[in-house]
């Protein structure tokens, strides 16, 4: 898998951890499950750390702890699942969260632009995804009509300046 963060394909830092695995050194992403079973051991490390949450886990679970994350990667189980999209969104607008928000899982080039109108920074993305294709699928549009939390002005807001 390949990291796009920022519109840039970059090398990722962040190891994923399964639950039973050891935690290794530098940064980590590890499950809800875990988090919640080792919160107080996870909080005492001096590296950067992140959390995934899956389809049905909102984000309301961890919003006290969103200061503790570097990270809060998002499951796309399948791509008729797009709660993830629901959750970026209240992340960053809800509660406020400035650190980066990744799209993991089933990742599809033909989501890309909306992943990241709706706040995500950050997207984990299939190997034959090339930088070509990924700036062809962000700029297919050029105009959205409604808000979004990418700090792009709609067709509304733009009609009525």
């Amino acid at each position: 898998m390949q990291l796009i963060k920022k519109g840039e394909f970059v090398s990722d830092s962040f190891a994923t951890v399964e639950d039973d695995a050891e935690l290794p050194e530098g940064s980590i992403i590890v499950s809800l499950e875990r988090w919640q079973a080792e919160r107080d051991s996870l909080s005492e490390r001096n590296t950067p750390l992140g959390v995934r949450l899956k389809s049905g886990q909102e984000p309301s679970v961890i919003a006290d702890d969103l200061d503790k994350f570097a990270v809060v990667a998002l499951e796309f189980p399948a791509y008729r699942n797009g709660r993830a999209y629901s959750y970026a969104r209240l992340l960053r607008e809800r509660y406020g969260y400035k650190g980066e928000i990744r799209a993991v899982g089933n990742v599809l080039r033909d989501q890309f632009q909306y992943m990241i109108r709706v706040g995500f920074d950050a997207l984990e993305v299939a190997d034959n995804i090339t930088p070509d294709i990924y700036k062809r699928a962000v700029g297919t549009f050029t105009h959205a009509y409604q808000p979004g939390a990418d700090g792009s002005v709609s067709v509304f807001s733009l009609r009525h300046r």
